[in-house]
């Protein structure tokens, strides 16, 4: 299994900008804790929200990152349970040949992925693992505009 480290994307040939499109069931977290994803394991602390996608995949994202990433589907207000639909921010991806690890962040927790998976980097140092079906579900490449 492929191990990566002091991964950018930036500069790799066979890496592209793609948009995520979907609608997701948020709830946040009331204590510490952590949920398996498909990729491996998401560590998460009070305020943090626990994401369903709409195929069913969970993952958890910091109240920070949340509140920069996801808006409120109406009527519902910003920070209560309920749907919400990510923001159209243009993320770098990798389909990967063969099966790999990666760390979400500097010592963060360690995702997994195999062939067919998808690499994305949020922002440097900054990383998600997808995989395959999902990704095709819910990215599309990016264009431009």
């Amino acid at each position: 299994m492929l191990t990566l480290t002091h991964i950018d994307l930036t500069g790799d040939p066979q890496a592209a900008l793609f948009i995520k499109n979907e609608v997701v069931e948020v709830r946040f977290a009331e204590t510490v804790g952590e949920l398996m994803s498909r990729e491996g394991p998401n560590r998460y602390i009070p305020g943090d929200a626990l994401v369903t996608g709409s195929t069913g995949d969970r993952w958890c994202v910091s109240r920070g990152r949340f509140d920069q990433k996801y808006l409120p589907m109406p009527p519902l207000s910003h920070g209560l349970a309920g749907r919400y639909r990510n923001c159209p921010v243009p993320v770098l991806a990798k389909q990967m040949q063969e099966a790999f690890t990666a760390a979400r962040s500097a010592g963060g927790d360690v995702l997994s992925g195999a062939a067919g998976d998808w690499l994305l980097q949020y922002a440097p140092g900054d990383y998600g693992v997808v995989e395959g079906t999902r990704f095709k579900s819910v990215y599309r490449r990016y264009n431009g505009s």
